[in-house]
Order: structure tokens, then sequence, then C-alpha cells
């Protein structure tokens, strides 16, 4: 039986976050993160959490997608690691989540907004301190918003709380509002009580978060098997981070893609091992994402689709 689950394992999150019964936590999540005009009072769900879906998972994003009664869209996934060019497939996933509201034929009048919501182990945005951003398509010199429907947030857990030793007290210090409680619970969930939780945290949805929390269970082998696997990550990208400045930047992504290919593949060949130590940061990066996606060692390093620069 698992231990203490960590809710920034993705499939923990979405069965906290994405299963019928939880659609509450879901709203409060939701409603912490958006502006006024987006807040909701009731979400349907389109890709409710399924234990069958998680068979042939490979390191996969698991997103919870709802619709409110207004018909606005959301997609929240909390990513575990740092892959290539994240800020690109941000984009590509708001777009899929935009188009497929219509059907063939449909009237383009029929399209909602669509509101991404990332939630990030990692830091992405170094340029500001703050760990919650909002973007949007604004006119370049007047900053006029025209294009409504488009909305993206980054929610960089990282920022809000890195520090292993940090007691309740820190903890509670940091919480203004709704969206520092759901950070404090995804962050630190091991100093929270739901029976004595200080007042700035006392609230029914974190109550109720940290009872689902508790009592979880996953029922099948596979569900085991992912959530040990993703938290293992979680906790190989979070060491292999630390000595990022130790040992260079470059150096620290080398030794996390080996890291990632031996418990995927097993066994890296010599030529392998070779192409990744004589890689450029560019190169880095591109076979760090495709580890992440590839079904064998051969795909990743496929020279018709990975070219050094």
């Amino acid at each position: 039986m698992i231990q203490k689950i960590n809710p920034r394992v993705d499939i923990a999150f979405k069965k906290i976050f994405g299963v019928e019964e939880n659609t509450d936590l879901l709203i409060s999540l939701i409603n912490s993160i958006v502006g006024a005009e987006d807040q909701v009072s009731e979400v349907i769900l389109l890709n409710p959490y399924n234990a069958k879906n998680f068979k042939n998972d490979k390191l996969s994003i698991l997103d919870v997608k709802a619709k409110g009664i207004s018909g606005k869209r959301f997609n929240i996934e909390i990513q575990i690691t740092d892959e290539a060019d994240y800020d690109k497939r941000a984009l590509y996933y708001w777009g899929k989540l935009y188009t497929e509201q219509l059907k063939s034929g449909e009237d383009y009048a029929l399209l909602s907004k669509a509101i991404g919501i990332h939630i990030l182990n990692f830091t992405s945005i170094p340029e500001v301190d703050k760990y919650h951003n909002v973007f949007h398509i604004t006119e370049k010199d007047t900053g006029l918003l025209y294009f409504k429907d488009l909305e993206l947030h980054t929610i960089e857990l990282k920022k809000f709380s890195e520090n292993p030793k940090e007691e309740l007290v820190d903890l509670v210090a940091k919480v203004k509002n709704s969206l520092d409680m759901w950070a404090a619970f995804l962050t630190r969930h091991d100093l929270l009580n739901k029976d004595h939780l200080p007042v700035a945290l006392d609230n029914p949805a974190l109550k109720r978060a940290l009872t689902v929390l508790h009592i979880m269970n996953f029922e099948t082998d596979e569900e085991i098997d992912l959530y040990e696997d993703h938290l293992k990550w979680l906790r190989i990208e979070t060491n292999t981070l630390r000595n990022y400045e130790a040992k260079g930047e470059l150096k620290g992504k080398s030794e996390f893609l080996l890291l990632l290919l031996q418990h995927k593949f097993k066994i890296i060949p010599v030529h392998y091992q070779q192409k990744i130590e004589q890689a450029n940061e560019q190169y880095l990066r591109k076979l760090l994402s495709r580890a992440l996606e590839c079904s064998a060692i051969e795909e990743v390093f496929e020279e018709r689709e990975l070219q050094e620069s």
C-alpha cells in the first residue's frame, strides 16, 4: 500500500480534481486562479479520471478538462518534468482546447473562451519572482486586449515553496489568498492536519482535499505502477535540478537524460552515451523531449528527426 500520496504527481492530482464527486474542489481551484469574470459555480468534466486509461501511459501528462455552464473551457494540468519547448506545447494544447469545441460546419460564433492552467513542478519563467503569471494577446503599442478568448496561466510551485525544511509557521506566513492555500496544499501537504489547521488555512475545500488525499488509494496495478514511476521522476528531477548550479546546467541536463533513459530502457548503448556527452544544450533539450515520448531508445536518437545545430 502506498503511504503519503503526493498530490503533485499527476495521476494523484487528477484523481483529486478530475472525478465527478470532487468537482467542488476543482471549482475552488479554478476560481482561485482565474479572474472575477471567469468564476464558475458549476463544471462538467470533459475527461474524467478513468483507471483503464493508464495501461499504456509513458510519462504522459494527465490533464483535467472541464466546461463551465457558460461554455468556457478549462484545461488544468500539472507538469512533472521540465520538457524542452514547454511554452510551445502549452500553446498547442490551448489551441486544441479551443478548436475542439466546434464540429464540422458549425459557426465560429459558438466558440467560447478557453483558459489553460499550467501547474509546474519547475521554474519556467526565471525573469519574474511571482509564482502565478497570466498571459493574453494584446496590441503591441496600446496594450489593447482584442482577442479575449485566449488566456494562459502558469503556476510555478517551486517559487512558492522549495525549502524542504520549511515549517508550518513559515508556510502560513505566505498564505494571502485562496491560490496560496492550494499552492500550500500541493507543495507542503505533509505539514497540514485537517483537524488542526491554522486560521489562514481553515477552509472547507482544503479540509476536504486533505481528507480525499488521506483516504485515496489506487485500485489497479497500472495505477500503482504509474504513480510510483511518476513520483520517482519528480524526486529525480528535483535532485538533479539542485545540482545544476554546482555542476553546470549542461552537465545537469546530461545526467538527467541518462537517468531517464536508464529508467525507461534499462540499457544505454555506448554510442548513445557518447552522443549525450558531446551534445550541446539545444540538442540535449530535443533529446529530453523525445525521451519522454518515445517507446524505444532508437526513436529518441533518430537522425531524420533530430539534427544537431
